[in-house]
């Protein structure tokens, strides 16, 4: 059974009967005392970050994973469909597990799922930079500002995002997925 010496950053564990993924670890031998590990955990579902100590050497539950890559092929009603690229398996997946991530892609976008061991879909993973179209933009309102003028700007996915005033519909924007934020032209 693995230990608290197993951790890493980044990896997912089962924590009071929930998946967290570990954000930092640090092991203390305070003088007199029993050696303990200080853990940062992010739940997997919610966002919500925790910290505990558990006593050094305690056996952790570490959630075995794997990531494919999937084609985004359409959403119908409350569910998004993938394709598996490697075994073409069709996978179904509720919209209200990963519509944040879905934000930025596109029908035929390639993206990798997280998959548990028994098959169950943990998380959508899109390209993190990403070509799309401009649909509308805003008119931008100059005023006494020294820096520059940014815009709302929708795309093709329905994302809004912020971009510079001379961004205009038609425009192909490419965008970084992790933040949402504008980086250049396509």
């Amino acid at each position: 059974m693995p230990t608290t010496s197993d951790l890493r950053r980044g990896m997912l564990i089962r924590y009071n009967n929930a998946i967290y993924r570990v954000m930092e670890y640090q092991h203390i031998a305070p003088g007199n005392w029993r050696a303990m590990v200080r853990m940062k955990l992010k739940h997997f579902e919610t966002g919500k970050v925790i910290e505990d100590r558990v006593r050094a050497g305690s056996d952790i539950d570490i959630v075995r994973t794997e990531t494919r890559p999937a084609q985004y092929l359409y959403r119908d009603g409350d569910m998004y469909y993938f394709m598996d690229t490697e075994d073409y398996e069709q996978i179904a997946i509720p919209v209200d597990v990963i519509s944040d991530e879905m934000e930025f892609v596109k029908e035929n976008d390639t993206v990798s799922l997280l998959r548990q061991e028994d098959g169950k879909i943990l998380s959508v993973e899109p390209p993190t930079f990403v070509t799309l179209k401009v649909v509308s933009a805003d008119v931008a309102v100059r005023g006494d500002t020294a820096t520059n003028v940014l815009k709302n700007a929708t795309l093709e996915t329905g994302a809004v995002v912020k971009v510079p005033d001379f961004i205009k519909e038609g425009d192909l924007v490419r965008i970084d997925t992790r933040t949402g934020e504008y980086l250049e032209r396509g």
